[in-house]
């Protein structure tokens, strides 16, 4: 075979993947499907709601609810992969906190309709927040909590908005560069159509802030999330540890973090 024969072979198996990676990038990206979290028994009490962000989409949540209108109300947006179930871990941990706490399931996750995006997600967060908003909750009393692809979220939402916190476990800094570790070999920036830049945004956070990661994290590098901590504007707070991986092990260090963060601090 000629070299220039083989030089368009190649060329072409190549665009042929680009092609494959940019029309199926949002099933590599969200993995409703996928379990990989610990499953434990259920140690709280909790209503199961159906929040309408669309005409024909409710997402299913799970609220915790001790006092709506005194008390703070934890908002959790989870990650990429999984159900609301594979958070019990966290969830009995957290409820040992004197809080509410919301956590919804993306559409396409948890037997919700729809299809996810970035900007599907975005609507789904302030749908949220608008159902707590008409339950007589203020922003001021909302700590919104992003775990992984939800920290971008997150830091969406909380831009030039006066909630009382927000905490971000095993943040990026943007999907094109998480992605960029993954597939260095793609024209990721021009590919990627969810881009989650949080690091761009960060700056427009003018609350209570408290950062969370683990410098074993073999997904997002630990790098990121000490990046974003840098960039955030006080009142700022870090919980970095030697050991933890992706999913951060919810010990008492981990639960006292982000309570004191809570009560001391927003």
């Amino acid at each position: 075979m000629k070299i220039s024969s083989i030089v368009l072979l190649v060329f072409f198996t190549y665009f042929l993947v680009v092609v494959y990676m940019y029309f199926n990038q949002r099933k590599l990206m969200y993995l409703p499907s996928e379990n990989n979290y610990l499953d434990e028994e259920i140690n709280f009490k909790y209503q199961e709601i159906f929040i309408k962000v669309d005409k024909s989409i409710e997402l299913k949540s799970w609220l915790i609810e001790k006092d709506l209108i005194r008390k703070k109300t934890l908002v959790f947006f989870h990650g990429n992969a999984g159900n609301l179930s594979n958070r019990v871990y966290k969830l009995n941990e957290l409820n040992k906190l004197d809080i509410n706490i919301l956590i919804v399931a993306w559409r396409s996750f948890s037997g919700n309709s729809g299809e996810p995006s970035e900007i599907n997600l975005y609507n789904d967060a302030k749908k949220t927040i608008e159902w707590l908003n008409s339950k007589g909750v203020d922003n001021k009393k909302i700590i919104l909590y992003g775990e992984s692809l939800g920290t971008g979220v997150a830091v969406e939402l909380a831009q030039n908005n006066l909630y009382s916190g927000i905490i971000l476990e095993a943040p990026y800094t943007s999907m094109v560069k998480a992605a960029k570790r993954f597939y260095p070999w793609l024209p990721i920036k021009i590919l990627l159509k969810d881009k989650f830049n949080s690091e761009s945004k960060i700056k427009n956070i003018r609350i209570p802030i408290l950062i969370m990661h683990g410098e074993k994290d073999t997904i997002v590098p630990f790098d990121m999330g000490k990046k974003l901590y840098e960039k955030a504007n006080s009142p700022k707070k870090s919980y970095f540890t030697k050991d933890d991986d992706h999913m951060m092990t919810f010990n008492p260090e981990l639960v006292n973090a982000i309570k004191d963060f809570i009560f001391k601090r927003t």
